[in-house]
Formats: C-alpha cells, structure tokens, sequence
C-alpha cells in the first residue's frame, strides 16, 4: 500500500491532476511526457518508443523524491532501482495508454476545448480570454497542442485506471473480518527465561557449523563494509589566528558588498505585447512598429501599455513585467533585454506570443551606509581570517598526510586530536563523522573496492570541520564465507540449543495447560507469570510476541492457550486467557467506510497491476 501511495504522488498523482487543471499547474509534466518522437529512444512498446529525455526526466524526479527520504545523503540511494522504477513507470504507462486507445476511450478535440474554455481562470467577464490562455501557455512553457494531446492522453488514463481504483468489488463479509482481525482483543501474560545459564555448557562442533552454514547460506548475506581509521580536525583544535581587522580591510569589505549589491539587482522590465490571435503576422508587426513611433514622438510608454498590449497581466501596470525570469519569452525576449540601454526601447521582437516592444529601467538602489554596515562586515572579516588559518592548517597538514600515507602525523601535530577506528562501516551506518555523504564517497568508491588503502587526503564535512580517513580493509557485498561466518553461526547454534534447552525443561508445564484449567495448570507449574494487559494486532508488542500470542487458538472457559517466543537471549511464554472478538461492532459507519476504502484501494491496485502485468507479457518490448 505505501509503495502505492508513492506511485499516486509521482506521475499518477499528475496525471489525475492535469485533467481537472485545479489548480492550473503542468510545470514539467511536458518534460515527462512529449508526445513526439524522440531522437534517441531508451525503450520501444509495441512499436512505440520511450525517448531518453522522458526516463531522464522521471529519473531526476524519483531520484529527488527518494533524497527527502534519505536526508539529502545520495550515497544512500539504490540508483539502479530508481532508474527500473522510472523505467517500469513508463512501460506501465505506455501500456495503459495503448490500451485505452483500443477501447475506444478518448475524449475529441471539441470536447477538451469546452473543457478548457470552462476554467474559471481562463474566463474574462465571464468569457473564455485567448489571451489569458496563451499567458497560461506560456507561464507553463507548453503549446496548445502539446496541452490537447496531454489532456487527452491524461482523461484516457484516468477513465481506464479508475475502472480498476473506483469500481473493485469488495464484500461485507472481507470487510467484516477484516475489522474482526484488527480489533479483536486479547489479554496476554508473559513469563521471561533469560538463556545465560542454559549456554554456559553447550557445545558447538566445527561439523555443525559447516552443516548449518551450507543449509542457510542466504542468511549470511552482507552489503559492503569497510574497517576505517579517521582522525578529524575542528577549527577549536587550531590555535586561535590573529583576526584584528585594519580600517583598510573594512573598506575593501565595503567595496566588495557594494558591488555585489549592485550585480544582484534586475533591472525593471517593461513591454507591449500584440499577438497574432486576431490578425496576421504582418499586421501585427505593423501594428507594434506604429505603436513604437508613437512612443518616439512622445506617448508615455505605460499609456501605450495601457492602450495597446494585450498582455492582461502587464498592460494595467504600464507594461511591466512582474518578477521577470529569463527564458520566461523565449532567447530572443532575453538578448533584446541584455542588448537595451535603460529607458531605451526595442524594436518589435518576435516570438511565439507574438511582437514585443521592450524598455527596461534600473531599479532604484538603495544601499546602507559604511557605518551602519559596519558592526556587521567586522564579524565577517574575522570570521573569514579564522577559516582562512584553520584552512592554511589544514592544507599544511594535508601535505603531510598525504606523503607519509598516515593519519598519526596530525595527532602528532596537532595536541589532543587523536587517531580513532570503526569497523563494519556500511553506507546505513549512523555514525557523527563518517556519516556525512562526502566521507562514504571516499569510503565505497571504485578505488577503495580495487584495493586502495592509501590515507585520503582531506575532506570538509558539512559541519565545517575536516577529516582524513585510512581505509584498513574493504568487505565485499555478497555471502560471507565459511571462515567469516563461522562467529555467527557459532552464536546462532548455542542460541537455538539453549532455547531447546529451555523448552524441555518448561514442557510439561506447558501440556498443563493443554489438558487443565488455567488454576490448576499455574498451581503445579514453575513458570511464573505476569499480567501484561489487553492487546490488538499492531499494538505496540514485540513482533515475536505479537505473533505467538495471535496465533494461538481461542481458549475455552478457564483454560489459556499457551505458547512460546524467542527473543534474543530470552525465552518468552505467551500466554493468552481471554479473546474478545465483539470489538469490531463497535466501530462507527465512518469508521467502517474508511477501512471499505483503503481495502477497496489496495484491491484495485493489485488488480491494476495484474492487469499492467498481463499487458506487459503479450507486449513487444525492447
């Protein structure tokens, strides 16, 4: 089911979004999904292809979706997963889409243009406005066509996979026992037995390790780890450097802050839009180049805004473009832009929307005083005088490093920093140092997997601090071997003969309970029980407990059912004396539609996806 929600909020969610443009947002969708042919193609469906540039784009968009749950650490992602998954997304897709054309399921171009000239937000005066379309159009970087073709693929979609979402049969009797099952309650008593005393004589023969391990090598996979040394260096451990800065250094800072200020303002951007919706291309050039002459001889360009664009946006506020970004118009709006002195204006530029003429103003600067700037550029100075000497200590002492290959050199020069070792470091592994992302690039690159054990040189951490680390030996991902999986195999046989150690010495106690009532059995036996309380499924229990105390059948009047869970180092009896299975009549008609629907949409999803696998096994793919 979660792995379900994943997909609805990837290109399913956008998919089912689109067609209702609420709210009007295709931002990317068309990078996703060109409908025209491609270059290169990446896969080809029945025929049709999958472009590189559509599972690139997909790619980034599941590989960005995965960072938020790894933190930002990329080190942590399977990208070969990621770009199946991509890929498996798009086949899917493809698949779905060929099938609805099939079926028949399409809405005509008549039908989607009614549709689009029902938004409230392409209406004006309560009429569909061309131009505030094509200002849509063009805020989202797509055509009118690349929109049709989107909708019409996007509608088929939907209409195809809600057959399976919407409409999955479920009956009263599935939903009934499935809340039977989450409700019902039991009331559980434990009994702990610790193992220690049970291992102190077992024995473990060299055959019976080798016997166990043949038998279960899957249970001795490993991913890579490495047994790392580090030492790690922070701007505390450097003698403070001498940070009094000169009147000439502040001026020099203020100098600087100014002209970055100054680089960093955009300039005001004005312009009269007259498209081509109503007219030709050579009327609507002649139109602009009249429009132009009449500024010359001295209209006001924000009233030749006023009368003239037919941007709605930007004609009511005397031409000006809010929050202009390049790329917004297209190169040939932004090289007119960078060509224009201020208060200059263009000659009619043309692109897709039609002819612009462009004036762009320098937006006022205003910049705060040296004096009151002051306290503030102080503090950076120093500040940047203390990262320069801790980076001149760490580039002496990087030198060093890396021409003796030893981390001790800068235990020995700088007084309490020391030299530390961790082994069995993984990619997952939490550790303060060398969890950070541009430490395991060092730890798990190519290099270190072909037998580099050299001393790095050295690594900022995100925290500012530096580290160099020595990779002692590097293990493999795969199965252990025999020899390296001996100490566990070991563990886990003296574990299990403890437990059957425990078992037969309780077990006469435990057929108590099968044949007598619960009074008489805990008269005459030597397990001694707490009351632990009243539990449903998912509850909070260990999951062993969980499952023994779940498993169990039932007990009749004054009996318990009784059976045991092994834990790590301790042996659990579980016992359970009363079942209340009336629980579920107490859930409310909302309560029960909700859980009607989450079955309904896990259901649908199954079969949604056994119908994607069914199209996939009679599809040419390649």
């Amino acid at each position: 089911m979660e792995s379900f929600r994943k997909v609805i909020k990837g290109w399913l969610g956008k998919v089912l979004l689109i067609l209702f443009l609420t709210p009007l947002a295709l931002v990317g969708i068309e990078g996703y999904f060109s409908g025209g042919k491609s270059e290169d193609s990446a896969k080809q469906v029945n025929g049709q292809e999958i472009s590189k540039k559509e599972l690139e784009a997909l790619n980034k968009s599941f590989k960005e979706q995965y960072l938020s749950y790894a933190k930002g650490d990329e080190t942590l992602l399977n990208q070969s997963f990621i770009e199946n998954k991509a890929m498996d997304t798009l086949v899917a897709r493809t698949l779905l889409l060929q099938q609805a054309e099939k079926l028949g399921i399409s809405l005509s171009d008549a039908q989607i243009e009614q549709m689009v000239a029902q938004q409230p937000s392409f209406q004006e005066n309560g009429k569909f406005s061309k131009v505030l379309y094509a200002n849509y159009l063009r805020s989202v970087g797509m055509t009118n066509d690349a929109l049709i073709t989107n909708l019409r693929q996007d509608h088929a979609l939907k209409m195809l996979t809600s057959t399976f979402m919407d409409y999955t049969l479920v009956s009263k009797l599935d939903i009934e026992q499935i809340a039977d099952l989450q409700t019902e309650q039991r009331t559980l008593h434990l009994a702990s037995i610790k193992l220690d005393d049970y291992k102190k004589n077992i024995k473990v023969t060299p055959e019976e390790i080798k016997a166990y391990y043949n038998k279960h090598p899957n249970l001795y996979k490993q991913v890579a780890q490495v047994d790392v040394d580090y030492v790690l260096l922070t701007p505390t451990d450097v003698a403070p450097a001498n940070t009094a800065v000169t009147d000439a250094e502040l001026q020099q800072a203020y100098a600087t802050f100014v002209e970055a200020q100054k680089k960093s303002i955009k300039p005001l951007v004005k312009h009269i839009l007259i498209t081509t919706d109503n007219r030709s291309d050579a009327e609507a050039k002649k139109l602009a180049t009249d429009v132009a002459a009449k500024i010359k001889a001295g209209m006001p360009f924000a009233q030749a805004a006023s009368q003239y664009s037919e941007d709605t946006d930007s004609k009511t506020k005397g031409g000006l473009v809010s929050a202009y970004e390049a790329g917004i118009f297209g190169d040939s709006f932004d090289q007119a832009i960078g060509s224009l002195k201020p208060a200059e204006l263009s000659a009619p530029i043309k692109t897709q929307y039609g002819y612009h003429l462009i004036e762009t103003q320098a937006a006022a600067v205003k910049l705060p005083s040296f004096e009151t700037e002051k306290p503030r550029l102080m503090a950076e100075v120093q500040k940047s005088k203390s990262t320069n000497a801790f980076a001149d200590t760490v580039n002496g002492l990087n030198e060093m490093v890396v021409g003796s290959d030893s981390l001790d050199v800068v235990a020995q020069e700088v007084k309490g920093v020391t030299v530390q070792s961790v082994k069995g470091m993984t990619l997952s592994t939490q550790h303060p140092v060398l969890s950070d992302a541009n430490v395991k690039v060092k730890l798990f690159n190519d290099d270190v997997k072909n037998g580099d054990r050299n001393a790095s040189s050295s690594i900022q951490l995100a925290n500012g601090n530096t580290v160099w680390v020595k990779v002692r030996e590097y293990h493999a991902a795969g199965v252990q071997n025999l020899a390296e999986a001996t100490p566990r195999v070991k563990a886990e046989l003296i574990e299990r003969k403890a437990i059957d150690a425990a078992k037969a010495k309780i077990q006469t106690s435990l057929d108590r309970f099968k044949s007598q009532p619960a009074a008489t059995a805990l008269a005459e036996s030597e397990i001694s029980f707490e009351s632990a309380g009243v539990f449903t499924r998912s509850a909070g229990l260990r999951r062993e407990i969980e499952r023994a105390a779940f498993s169990v059948p039932t007990p009749k009047a004054g009996m318990w059912s009784v059976t045991t869970a092994a834990l790590p180092n301790e042996l659990v009896v579980v016992a359970v004396s009363n079942v209340n299975k009336t629980t579920s009549n107490a859930l409310t008609d909302e309560q029960l539609a909700e859980l009607t629907k989450l079955y309904q949409q896990l259901r649908g999803q199954q079969e949604l996806d056994d119908y994607t696998q069914y199209l996939k096994s009679k599809a040419k793919i390649k």
